[in-house]
């Protein structure tokens, strides 16, 4: 399920480097003693803290550089102690460590104490301060520096304690001889202490935000944060109440990065594991975990600050193992939260779009293996804000990898056939985290369009096609504002009226939703926009209708679809369809190999122009905070990914079934490709106008000549009949000119005038040339010259003789004269009909008499 790249290994990075220099130590040519290395502390600029044992029979820390992959000695111990915490300031010239007890008596540190909290000079000297001398565990953090706005240098150190307290101590710094920096004040240290926070219960350090986040209970569970600037003031930004049980910490846990630094002490039973994981555009997910006493089942908790909602799990779990003995690991991945049990699930939950379970992941058995060669026990995960994916550290092994959602396991996701109750969630769950988390891959968007012309048939419970519109539209967007998650369409799911149960429920999965958390947020930066998206979202859950659907639109173009008169109205839409296209990549049309934006399609201009003014509109209302500019810049963008989407879905199809240009004559019966190409062709615009979603002009016409080729002459008539099919004057001309008028063809191109309407048809008559085609052209010039008549009450009859005809037929002899008198008294006679004259008429006329009455054949 995961991609693990190994990016640091203790052995490959340290452990041999250390035992060559042990080796120059000892003058030998290899080193063959033990250094027993171990990891202590990730600072935030990366920077690995660890110790080793040295070949002198001394304790010795160092520091890992993960740019220059260099190893540094920063202190050597003059004997073997126990480092518990460690860490060093920016400068590398202050270290602090808090070393455990050791329990053999030779080796007792004075005073006799669980733990002692030291403060030492590294550089230049090594002087030496006692800060606490306690018997509980403390952890040590030194803050930032910001030396850009420091007048006096200094350091500050954080210390977190097991009794429930945290210290701040201030260091100041002072330089001797122009060049050594030392401490100005060893003597008040411990005078310095400021107290940040009391009777905590659990605490977590995040070194990357310089946040501290800490639980405390008095009449009800409070998580709260402290966070420090870049001055080193510090302020509480954040309070969240939580619902927890009784002394859910035997003692007080401590986290930094997810980095657990007292793994190795763990008590062998936790009542709760609980992390706190942020993104820089404003989200925030407070995960903990609860094992059900006397139950199979794990209970697992997910706050959604951003969404204003805390989303419960219980999951059955299988096994004899004790449920109160397993704790999951809450994995960050982009926006999802991956919870992973080992041996029983794994669950990629979407923190976006959370109101459908079908939106999120849930495997079980054997399908939820991470790749992990060790036990998930001996892992530990900590993240930063601006890495989309988390990091993992193997305890037992020493290594830490990057991990990443892989593809390959999602797309064989979507390629099984599984019949089962979670078939459906899953390839729905699957899909979306391709398109939307990993979509950005052109390759992968390949693979996923074959896949859809392999599974050409929709689902029972959702429509795959519509799900790759939307789930890809959304994908351009997503970053911009997490509240466009509820005002963008994102699922056709959304749509339905009933949602099929299937895609409702996780077969072993409880859920429970809690809205309005009551979360008191303060601050600036990442707080102001977390704040603004919890307000957002009471907002948006408080309004009806906050999601646009394009569907709502179908009145209004119902209305504008045939209009032809110009209008400030039309023409605004023009306006928004002319910028759409301009930003299509319309370069080297003739090279293409679908023609689509090759010809004017009315009816499609109007329909992209009026999604561009519905979806514009829409946004200003629910999000105005993002400005007019952007919103506009968004949705122009929005339509003309959609239009391209099409185009490349058509491209690759046509790559796939290796169609060539002659896929576009109709003079021939379509091979079994070109009927796939239809086929698929034919979902498109099935999925388009179920979303009422525009398409790019062309397509109908291409969709036409594949239909008029691939279908019987009797199921094409009858797809116009029902609308499945939308006849474009391109079409209707190449109809007429390409195909001959042989029986059969004359009996398609007249079903087809019948069903046109009267402005189009009189257009394509003059296309044809076939008597018919002259007799229709005829008939409407006849028919305008009488209308005419009619309104001109002062028009009479010549004096003139009797007209040059035989007076045998006297419907054709009076008509023939109402014409010649026409024709004579009118100035201009043929000003609309240029190409149409009274002899024409008159021949075409009898022709066609004389073909009814039987005396002649066409």
């Amino acid at each position: 399920m995961l991609q693990l790249t190994r990016e640091f290994d203790l052995h490959r990075d340290v452990e041999l480097d250390l035992r060559r220099k042990e080796a120059s130590v000892c003058r030998v040519t290899e080193y063959s003693g033990a250094v027993d290395p171990c990891i202590l502390n990730i600072e935030s600029d990366g920077g690995i803290l660890y110790s080793w044992k040295g070949s002198t029979g001394t304790t010795r820390i160092g520091k890992y550089d993960s740019d220059t992959k260099q190893n540094k000695l920063l202190y050597s111990f003059d004997k073997q102690v126990c480092v518990s915490s460690c860490s060093v300031n920016k400068e590398e010239t202050l270290l602090a460590v808090s070393l455990a007890q050791n329990t053999r008596g030779e080796e007792r540190l004075r005073p006799i104490s669980k733990c002692l909290t030291l403060l030492i000079e590294i550089h230049p000297i090594n002087n030496t301060k006692v800060l606490k001398a306690v018997d509980c565990r403390v952890k040590v953090q030194f803050l930032h520096q910001d030396a850009s706005r420091r007048s006096v240098p200094e350091s500050h150190l954080l210390l977190l304690t097991e009794d429930g307290y945290v210290d701040l101590y201030h260091v100041l710094l002072t330089k001797q001889e122009g060049y050594r920096v030392v401490m100005a004040n060893p003597d008040r240290l411990v005078k310095t202490a400021e107290r940040i926070v009391e009777d905590l219960l659990w605490v977590q350090w995040d070194g990357h935000t310089q946040r501290l986040y800490y639980l405390t209970h008095k009449d009800k569970f409070l998580l709260r944060c402290v966070q420090f600037y870049p001055n080193h003031n510090c302020e509480t930004v954040m309070e969240l109440p939580l619902e927890l049980p009784a002394n859910p910490f035997p003692t007080v846990k401590f986290v930094s990065l997810g980095f657990d630094h007292y793994h190795t002490e763990r008590p062998e039973q936790e009542l709760v594991s609980m992390e706190v994981f942020t993104n820089r555009i404003g989200s925030m997910c407070v995960c903990c975990s609860q094992p059900q006493k006397d139950k199979q089942e794990l209970m697992y908790t997910v706050v959604l600050v951003h969404k204003d909602c805390s989303k419960t799990f219980r999951v059955s779990l299988s096994g004899e193992q004790e449920a109160t003995r397993l704790h999951p690991l809450f994995i960050p991945m982009g926006y999802y939260m991956l919870v992973y049990l080992q041996d029983h699930f794994l669950h990629c939950i979407n923190t976006r779009q959370e109101e459908m379970l079908c939106h999120s992941l849930f495997l079980s058995g054997h399908d939820a293996d991470l790749g992990l060669q060790c036990q998930s026990a001996d892992v530990t995960v900590f993240h930063t804000e601006e890495e989309p994916c988390g990091s993992l550290l193997d305890v037992a092994s020493g290594r830490i990898y990057s991990a990443e959602l892989s593809p390959a396991y999602l797309l064989q996701i979507l390629r099984s056939h599984a019949s089962s109750s979670q078939a459906p969630p899953q390839h729905l769950a699957a899909l979306h985290c391709l398109l939307v988390y990993m979509g950005n891959d052109p390759n992968l968007e390949l693979k996923i369009i074959e896949w859809l012309c392999d599974n050409i048939n929709a689902f029972e419970c959702f429509d795959q096609i519509q799900e790759f519109i939307l789930a890809s539209l959304y994908r351009i967007s997503y970053e911009k504002s997490l509240s466009l998650d509820k005002v963008l369409p994102y699922s056709s799911v959304f749509d339905n009226k009933e949602v099929p149960v299937c895609l409702l429920e996780i077969p072993g999965v409880v859920c429970a939703t809690e809205l309005h958390i009551e979360s008191v947020i303060k601050g600036k930066g990442f707080w102001t926009e977390l704040q603004w998206n919890t307000e957002r979202t009471k907002y948006l859950d408080a309004v009806p209708n906050t999601r646009y659907r394009a569907s709502h639109i179908q009145a209004d173009w119902d209305k504008l679809r045939f209009e032809r008169r110009p209008s400030s109205h039309m023409n605004h839409i023009e306006e928004n369809t002319k910028k759409v296209l301009s930003m299509v990549d319309t370069w080297c049309l003739d090279k293409k190999l679908v023609p689509l934006f090759q010809e004017e399609d009315h009816q499609q201009r109007v329909l992209i122009g009026l999604t561009v003014d519905k979806l514009r509109e829409h946004l200003n209302r629910h999000l105005p905070r993002l400005g007019k500019k952007k919103i506009d810049s968004l949705v122009v963008c929005y339509v003309a990914k959609l239009l391209e989407l099409v185009r490349h879905m058509l491209e690759s199809v046509w790559l796939k079934f290796k169609l060539g240009p002659r896929a576009l004559c109709l003079r021939q019966q379509g091979s079994p490709a070109e009927w796939s190409v239809f086929h698929f062709m034919f979902r498109i615009l099935e999925a388009t106008r179920g979303l009422c979603l525009p398409l790019p002009p062309g397509f109908h016409t291409l969709v036409a000549v594949l239909a008029v080729r691939c279908l019987p002459h009797h199921t094409f008539l009858q797809y116009i009949d029902h609308g499945f099919l939308q006849l474009t004057e391109t079409f209707l001309s190449r109809l007429m000119t390409d195909l001959d008028n042989s029986d059969v063809n004359e009996r398609l191109k007249f079903s087809i005038l019948k069903r046109l309407p009267e402005p189009m048809e009189q257009r394509i008559h003059h296309m044809w040339d076939h008597p018919v085609s002259s007799a229709s052209i005829s008939r409407e010039y006849v028919r305008t010259l009488l209308e005419k008549r009619n309104k001109n009450k002062e028009f009479a009859f010549t004096s003139r003789d009797k007209p040059g005809l035989t007076p045998e037929f006297l419907p054709l002899t009076y008509l023939a004269k109402i014409l010649s008198d026409i024709e004579e008294q009118a100035l201009n006679p043929f000003e609309e009909q240029e190409n149409v004259d009274a002899s024409f008429v008159e021949e075409t006329a009898l022709k066609q008499t004389l073909i009814l009455m039987g005396f002649e054949e066409k």
